[in-house]
């Protein structure tokens, strides 16, 4: 029986010894698809954007750090307002997609990263923070950002109405009833996501450097069609690590829980983020 990792808790991936192996596949897995992510994936709030950049220290546009910058989903957001973005990466192959867009990034994972003497306004990670060790990808924060600087980590937390939550998490126990996905879908998303925003919250306490976090949030939405939802199903962790007719199946019957809804539903979204800025004595 086919078993689908969880990538929806945004909880701490690595544990004393890092990441296990099953977890290190599923980082590795999101760049088998580098353009599907890229086309898929939701991107982020503007007020998000604007608040981030406002809270960052400086009278111009903040240098930017995004810490597993993926494609480059959040980062181009940051660039269109003005801001010079660097992006660290592990996958070399989302990193190249990410820098045909024209940004700049580096392949390194973030807390052995080589950063040199450059120091940045703000450090940001967009669905990616929880493959990152929470203290040490704090503590390497803090090492970078000048005073004043801002962390901020962030996740989208999706919710689709209720029949279609109740009708995709039924395709998820009778396809894959081994995976925590199936049980995924009984709750609403946005507490897992909170919950992760707090254990990130206090890995920055426990790293110091930083002020007091905040949590931040953001409510949206968009429409989807059935096409275009099942264009982004497959960008979700471990899902190119199911067999070719398991992954078939998934998308068939989340394709008639659509069809089933009239073809078309609209997706709300909550950006929630764990966010503290620099301490102004810290030390490099």
């Amino acid at each position: 029986m086919a078993t689908l990792p969880s990538e929806h808790s945004p909880e701490p991936q690595s544990g004393p010894r890092g990441p296990s192996h099953e977890q290190r596949k599923v980082a590795e897995s999101f760049g088998s698809d580098a353009g599907r992510y890229d086309r898929a994936r939701p991107t982020y709030p503007a007020a998000l954007v604007d608040r981030i950049i406002a809270a960052s220290p400086g009278t111009g546009a903040p240098r930017i750090l995004d810490v597993g910058c993926g494609t480059g989903i959040s980062a181009r957001l940051f660039q269109a307002a003005g801001c010079p973005v660097l992006g660290v990466d592990p996958d070399p192959r989302m990193a190249e997609l990410a820098r045909n867009s024209g940004l700049d990034v580096e392949v390194a994972k973030f807390e052995v990263w080589e950063v040199g003497d450059r120091t940045f306004d703000a450090v940001i990670a967009a669905q990616a923070w929880h493959w990152v060790d929470p203290v040490a990808g704090a503590a390497k924060a803090a090492a970078v950002l000048r005073p004043r600087g801002r962390l901020a980590v962030f996740w989208n937390a999706f919710q689709p109405p209720a029949d279609l939550r109740a009708a995709f998490g039924a395709v998820y126990q009778r396809v894959v009833p081994d995976s925590p996905v199936g049980g995924f879908w009984s709750r609403p998303a946005v507490d897992a996501y909170l919950v992760g925003c707090g254990k990130a919250a206090d890995a920055m306490r426990q790293a110091g450097g930083f002020g007091e976090p905040q949590t931040w949030r953001f409510d949206w939405s968009r429409p989807y069609t059935r096409d275009e939802w099942l264009d982004v199903v497959p960008t979700f962790g471990g899902h190119s690590l199911l067999p070719p007719d398991v992954q078939a199946e998934l998308l068939a019957g989340i394709g008639a829980a659509v069809d089933a809804a009239g073809g078309a539903f609209t997706m709300d979204y909550a950006t929630v983020a764990a966010t503290a800025a620099r301490e102004h004595g810290a030390s490099r």
